[in-house]
């Protein structure tokens, strides 16, 4: 198992996130960016729009993917 937090991933906080894969730990924190959506919290807003920019070159998005994968991929087991 291993550990990310929001921020590590290019969220807006330091919420920690545990999984066995980087797809587990993703999807945990895209359900923690849609309850910061319906809150409507400032950071994780602002991380959201930057994520859309990206979200429209697809390249570019594949290899912010691609980095935080890698970052998960480089960590400790817990």
């Amino acid at each position: 198992m291993k550990t990310m937090t929001c921020k590590q991933l290019g969220g807006g906080c330091d919420k920690a996130f545990q999984g066995n894969t980087f797809e587990e730990i993703a999807d945990l924190s895209k359900q923690h960016g849609m309850e910061m959506f319906q809150t409507q919290d400032p950071d994780h807003l602002e991380a959201m729009q930057k994520v859309m920019v990206m979200m429209q070159q697809p390249e570019v998005m594949k290899q912010f993917f691609d980095e935080k994968k890698k970052a998960f991929d480089a960590l400790a087991e817990d």
